[in-house]
């Protein structure tokens, strides 16, 4: 199977989350994507809105129904809080399938504060997402002039499981200004439907 995988607090899941990801399914040609709920962002482990897992895990759930898009508690159950490790495991698990890291626009400024980012760049091919007003930073972006050698259009994208590693491609995708922030802000105690429901085991 080809995989894209999509990791983040999703604090909450939104639109936004969901668009990119059925666009990136089409321009990959993908056979379903992976949401990793991550239990705790290193780069941002101490902000004070971010709501319990159960609660993002939850809202990702409702988010992805009737979809192709997989909610996982992957890292939580493994126990992994940085993205190389995660994939390290993830491969491992999974020998037959091909992976492709999906990243978006407005985390890649960040992408070399990341555990071992050039590792993960030799694991698995990246597509960065776009994001409506990110595109400067992004390409502007310290982790960007490393990978600017390995750059693949993205009229080629459909091809990506024949690329070796590293290998980035930028997607345009259509806009959406959908934010989480912008969430929280309208509704602070967005988590509450969420984090009374009881919490199972969701795989992959």
């Amino acid at each position: 199977m080809r995989i894209g995988l999509l990791g983040g607090s999703f604090n909450p899941a939104h639109r936004a989350h969901r668009r990119m990801s059925l666009a990136a399914m089409e321009a990959l040609d993908l056979d379903e994507v992976w949401w990793l709920v991550s239990p705790g962002n290193p780069l941002k482990n101490k902000a004070k809105d971010m709501a319990p897992f159960a609660a993002r895990l939850g809202s990702a759930r409702a988010m992805a129904r009737g979809s192709r898009i997989k909610v996982s508690d992957f890292e939580a159950r493994a126990g992994t809080r940085y993205t190389v490790d995660t994939i390290r495991l993830i491969l491992h698990r999974w020998p037959k399938h091909r992976f492709i890291w999906l990243m978006g626009e407005d985390t890649v400024a960040q992408f070399h504060q990341w555990k071992d980012w050039r590792t993960l760049a030799h694991m698995v091919p990246i597509a960065v997402l776009s994001r409506p007003g990110y595109d400067d930073d992004a390409r502007a972006a310290r982790a960007t002039g490393w990978l600017r050698w390995f750059v693949h259009p993205a009229r080629q994208a459909k091809n990506w499981t024949e690329w070796s590693a590293p290998a980035i491609s930028f997607l345009r995708l259509p806009p959406d200004r959908t934010s989480a922030t912008r969430l929280r802000a309208l509704n602070p105690d967005w988590h509450r439907r969420f984090s009374s429901r009881r919490r199972r085991p969701v795989h992959p």
